[in-house]
């Protein structure tokens, strides 16, 4: 032990510099250059979690609808001239959820010599991976950044008032305002 010692200490700075880039440099060739983030399990969790929260399960679905029904109902029924009311919306899509990711991107020239000339080359790649967050109970779900609503395809009302013509507009004109769906997309019927 006390050889190497004096054999480092006879080094000059200049080699003890080169000794430590050499090593250095064997770090990196022995590392690898592309590691894999996930095994192909969790790769495959991770798809089918990202699947399953970018649009809600039709069960949370129709209970959306049956509340906005509801509250449509409700409203319209407090209406003068309108009396009682029964509606049915129809949804277009279910709503979706924006997940976040992390895009990762990286850059890099390549160059190969040939006999007539060198060539060089770009290359860039992307990767990109969910964000993800624990719950309570410390659970990893995705992250959502935005919600976005049902989009509605039509509506139908059936009101005692309906026999009128003002207040088939008026309810008309409410249900555009509310739900932004045009006008032929909204039938209004008289209540027997």
């Amino acid at each position: 032990m006390e050889k190497w010692l004096d054999k480092i200490k006879s080094f000059k700075k200049e080699q003890i510099l080169i000794l430590l880039l050499c090593g250095v440099l064997l770090l990196v060739i022995a590392l690898p250059a592309d590691a894999p983030s996930t095994d192909a399990r969790q790769q495959e969790e991770t798809r089918m979690n990202t699947q399953e929260t970018q649009t809600p399960d039709s069960g949370a679905a129709e209970e959306r609808t049956r509340r906005l029904e509801n509250r449509l109902k409700t409203i319209l029924s407090k209406v003068e001239g309108i009396g009682k009311t029964e509606v049915m919306l129809t949804l277009k899509s279910d709503g979706k959820r924006m997940i976040e990711k992390d895009l990762e991107e990286s850059q890099g020239k390549e160059e190969n010599q040939e006999e007539n000339g060198a060539s060089a080359s770009d290359q860039s790649s992307s990767r990109e991976s969910t964000v993800y967050q624990r719950d309570a109970q410390g659970n990893e779900l995705p992250y959502v950044t935005e919600e976005l609503e049902p989009e509605i395809a039509g509506v139908l009302v059936i009101a005692q008032g309906a026999g009128n013509a003002a207040v088939v507009s008026e309810i008309t004109e409410a249900v555009m305002a509310l739900f932004g769906v045009e006008a032929h997309k909204i039938k209004v019927m008289k209540m027997e």
